[in-house]
C-alpha cells in the first residue's frame, strides 16, 4: 500500500493534479489465501492415456468458482504433503456432472481412499457462493487460530434443507 501510495503522490505532483481520494478494497488478497477447503478422496480412477480421476466427498455446489470460470486452485493431499507431487489428476466432485470438477490437471501426491485432499485459497468465495445443488447440504466453516479450532457455521442437515418444504 505504501508503495501504491508513493507512486500516486507522485505522479499526480509531476502531472501538476490534484491528489485523487483512493479506496482499495483488496478482499480476495486478504481473504484467499486465508481459507481452505478439505475433501475425503473417495476413489481414484485411472483411464490409461486419459487421464486419473480422483472422486471427493464435495464439489461443485461448495466450491463452484472452478465450474463457473476455470478458477485455479493449488491441491495437496493433507495427510501426505510431505511428498512429491507426481500424480497429474482431476478432482471430481459427487454430484455426477460433467462439470462437477473442482480442477483438472493438477498436480497432486498419489492418493488413496479415505486421503484428504485440501483446496488452498478457498477463503474468498467459496461459502458465500455455495449451494445446496442437488440438495446437498453445505459443509462447517471451521476458523483455526494458533493450534485451536472453533465451528462459526454449522454443517447442515438434510431436514436444515426440507425445512420449508409443504
Amino acid at each position: 500500500m505504501k508503495k501504491v501510495s508513493a507512486a500516486v503522490k507522485e505522479t499526480t505532483a509531476q502531472l501538476g493534479l490534484k491528489m485523487p481520494f483512493i479506496l482499495i478494497e483488496p478482499g480476495r488478497s486478504i481473504v484467499g489465501p486465508a481459507g481452505l477447503t478439505l475433501y475425503t478422496v473417495g476413489s481414484v480412477k485411472k483411464i490409461p492415456d486419459v487421464r486419473t480421476y480422483i472422486s471427493v466427498d464435495g464439489g461443485m455446489g461448495d466450491s463452484p468458482r472452478y465450474i463457473l470460470y476455470q478458477s485455479r486452485y493449488e491441491v495437496v493431499c493433507a495427510n501426505k504433503a510431505e511428498k512429491e507431487r507426481e500424480c497429474t489428476a482431476t478432482i471430481a466432485g459427487k454430484c455426477c456432472e460433467s462439470g462437477d470438477l473442482i480442477q483438472e490437471w493438477t498436480s497432486v501426491q498419489r492418493v488413496e481412499p479415505g486421503d484428504i485432499l485440501a483446496v488452498l485459497a478457498t477463503g474468498a468465495y467459496n461459502y458465500s457462493m455455495a449451494s445446496n445443488y442437488n440438495r446437498i447440504p453445505r459443509p462447517a466453516v471451521v476458523f483455526v487460530s494458533r493450534g485451536e479450532s472453533r465451528i462459526v457455521v454449522r454443517r447442515e442437515s438434510y431436514d436444515d434443507l426440507s425445512r420449508n418444504d409443504i
